[in-house]
């Protein structure tokens, strides 16, 4: 029978996932002999048997791969025999280029915690167990081959134990990089707020105890540290909002299991999917009524954040502890979570009682993964830990792209052949340790895949922070590309669309090609170009950040431009000193034009008794979403004028129904219900008006504005029953988090065409 050999090359999450031991033992199983070997360009394997040995081997490859793999490519070629006569795990090996994708952190799994409360076991309560299939990765790689040097674990010289796990193909923990025990790996410490190590015979058994006694602990985790406290009780919780500088805005709530999850919020079959899986994220699930919650964790919302313990360190911690922790960023208000033990004694000595610290170092920190269900897929509002830097597949081929994002919700986006790698979330760049964190970024994503960019892609507001750095980067060409049209190349990015699209594009703020801000509107293009086919009135924003921050100044300018001097005593303008806001619109004092759709859901909550100032972003527009009840209501006068081949939604109409409604009455609950089905007709409109002027039926929605659910769903169910594909966003967020993918694609597009 003849003997053939094939090089077989695997590309993908293929390294730090027991890729090499599965390999192993399936050319066993198989009689085959050769040779697999981890390189920088994904797995190559030597394979040597019978043509029908081969054949079966390569299909179980692609039929059984290990579960935290994911093979994007898989090739072979056969070459010269060699007549081996064994199958081996070569040492890994290393060259110029890096094609391998690196796995996530990925929670601990069923195995690993077996074992973490076996008492028997030499890992019984070890908070650092791990193996090939599941623990820390992209947080403590620092270069790949991801080897154990290269990672950091390379201080802990693993015992003779642990050497021998590692070194047996047939063990599940053979080259889990950070391998360890209690002999040989990190440990974790105990310490209070003056940096005094607290003499306890269990640091973990000792915070659980410092929990329930109601004290604030920054507990370090795998991307970062956590600052935790019991969100039972309200006195507690409200001071850490007052320590942590976060007035309004909801925290995040860790708890034991789903058991537990299940007596706080209500939880679909697919949620509890997500919530065990091995992602792990936080996601938003509606609150019981019920909940004995501390009202205080998130005041005025329907929803609470959820997530289950992915940590063993978080499994010890929660084995004798019913209670719901809030498990929120160690910062300070828009600062990035802390990632070193120094760093989080200087910054949250004045927030935290206690400190649970560990010595296995952070390399890059990563805040949880936010999502939510809606439409019956999973929805990510923060991708960060537990999907960073697994890439989003994309239908493009060019030169390597550097897309710097936004200003707010800031991630980077590194484009090399057809993966897109998006950061994992930022923050802010505003804040001075959040802009250094986005230029670390830009380096470490660069290093790890060794890629060079050829070209590096910005928003075009120029004074957006990303925007300065861009265009400081000497010998490298910069693109320019506007906010909205980047959220439309984003989806459709992620939903490989390749044809031109309709647009309808939502959000708060994004310079516009006029200079002023944009923020409501309906775009058709693709990659290479838009045309803006309409938007909402452009009407004054009288302090600029200031009526962001302060709705009813925005409610005032619409009352003003649709009224002027006779503007309606409504209920919410008693004690409003408005004299002064009319001067500014007057005499055009700090008063940017805007079209923000986000802007005109501030104006309508206030005016309607909603919010008059906001703690955090967009907080008056969620509560005025959550007071929806019905979509089968009448909605609102609207009009669409057509202005200098443009279309224009006119914003006077919307605000003189609203009016009525309110001097009639009208609940805050049915003006929420009015105001949404108003949206939706207007999209509908507009979409069919650009359906028929441009035969184009694919629509994509995008920005910050389609994180309502109200919105989202019932635009989506109106469009799909006008026949029209809707495409969305899932993998990256709708939000300003997503623009740099678009950003990426439109500056490859315009230097390769």
């Amino acid at each position: 029978m003849k003997i053939v050999r094939k090089k077989i090359n695997v590309q993908g999450i293929v390294q730090g996932v027991g890729f090499r031991p599965f390999i192993y033992n399936l050319a066993l199983s198989i009689k085959i002999t050769g040779f697999v070997a981890n390189t920088s360009e994904g797995v190559i394997i030597e394979a040597e048997g019978t043509i029908k040995q081969i054949d079966n081997f390569i299909k179980n490859i692609k039929l059984n791969a290990p579960p935290l793999s994911l093979i994007t490519d898989i090739s072979s070629s056969e070459i010269n025999t060699k007549h081996s006569r064994e199958f081996i795990i070569k040492k890994s090996q290393s060259n110029k280029s890096v094609a391998t994708l690196i796995s996530p952190d990925i929670a601990v799994c069923q195995d690993c915690l077996n074992e973490l409360f076996d008492p028997n076991d030499r890992r019984y309560h070890y908070p650092f167990i791990n193996c090939t299939n599941c623990g820390p990765r992209y947080t403590i790689i620092d270069n790949i081959p991801y080897d154990r040097p290269y990672t950091s674990m390379k201080d802990f010289k693993m015992c003779p134990d642990c050497q021998k796990e590692y070194d047996d193909p047939s063990n599940r923990r053979f080259h889990a990089q950070p391998n360890a025990c209690p002999k040989c790996g990190p440990q974790v410490q105990l310490f209070d707020s003056n940096h005094n190590l607290q003499d306890v015979e269990d640091p973990i058994v000792a915070t659980r105890k410092k929990l329930r006694d109601g004290k604030i602990v920054a507990i370090k985790g795998l991307g970062g540290y956590h600052l935790a406290v019991d969100a039972t009780n309200n006195e507690m919780v409200q001071k850490l909002r007052k320590l942590k500088g976060r007035d309004e805005k909801p925290f995040a709530l860790m708890v034991r299991d789903l058991k537990i999850a299940h007596q706080y919020c209500l939880i679909s079959n697919e949620e509890e999917q997500f919530l065990q899986s091995p992602r792990t994220p936080i996601i938003l699930l509606k609150k019981l009524s019920n909940c004995r919650i501390a009202e205080s964790v998130a005041p005025g919302n329907d929803y609470l954040g959820i997530m289950l313990p992915y940590t063993p360190l978080h499994h010890v911690l929660f084995e004798d502890l019913d209670t719901p922790l809030i498990m929120t960023s160690a910062n300070y208000s828009e600062e990035p979570i802390c990632i070193e033990n120094d760093e989080a004694f200087k910054r949250l000595e004045n927030i935290a009682d206690y400190f649970l610290i560990h010595n296995r170092d952070i390399y890059l920190r990563s805040d949880d993964s936010v999502g939510i269900f809606l439409h019956n897929k999973f929805r990510y509002i923060r991708r960060s830990r537990g999907i960073v830097p697994q890439p989003v597949f994309v239908k493009s081929t060019g030169p390597a792209v550097l897309a710097v994002g936004g200003e707010l919700k800031n991630a980077i986006c590194l484009l090399n052949e057809g993966k897109a790698f998006i950061s994992q979330h930022i923050g802010d760049l505003e804040n001075i340790e959040a802009y250094n964190f986005f230029k670390m970024t830009i380096e470490h994503l660069q290093r790890i895949f060794d890629v060079k960019s050829e070209l590096i892609v910005h928003d075009l507001h120029p004074q957006y922070f990303s925007t300065q750095w861009a265009k400081e980067q000497p010998n490298i060409q910069t693109i320019a590309v506007q906010h909205h049209h980047a959220h439309l190349t984003a989806c459709m990015a992620e939903n490989q669309l390749t044809e031109p699209v309709i647009g309808i594009i939502m959000d708060g703020t994004g310079y516009g090609t006029d200079g002023t801000i944009w923020g409501g509107e309906i775009l058709i293009g693709g990659y290479s170009n838009f045309d803006r086919f309409a938007h909402f009135e452009q009407l004054p924003l009288p302090g600029g950040d200031a009526a962001i921050k302060s709705p009813w100044r925005t409610a005032i300018s619409y009352l003003y431009k649709t009224f002027d001097s006779s503007i309606p005593n409504l209920p919410f303008i008693d004690n409003l000193d408005i004299d002064p806001i009319i001067e500014m619109i007057d005499k055009n004092i700090n008063s940017p034009l805007t079209s923000s759709c986000g802007r005109l859901f501030d104006a309508v909550a206030a005016m309607s008794g909603g919010r008059q100032t906001i703690r955090y972003e967009a907080q008056a527009a969620i509560e005025l979403m959550q007071s929806f009840e019905s979509i089968d209501v009448r909605p609102f006068s609207f009009e669409i004028e057509y202005k200098m081949e443009k279309r224009v939604i006119l914003i006077q109409p919307i605000i003189r129904s609203l009016v009525r409604s309110i001097q009639n009455n009208e609940s805050f609950s049915k003006i929420s219900s009015r105001f949404h089905k108003t949206l939706v007709q207007i999209f509908l409109e507009i979409a069919n008006e650009a359906r028929n002027e441009t035969g184009i039926n694919q629509i994509v929605l995008s920005g910050g504005v389609f994180q309502n659910m109200v919105l989202f769903e019932h635009t989506i169910l109106t469009l799909e029953k006008a026949n029209f594909r809707v495409y969305t966003h899932s993998q990256v967020p709708t939000n300003d988090g997503g623009i740099s993918l678009g950003q990426a694609m439109i500056g490859r597009t315009l230097t390769s065409s």
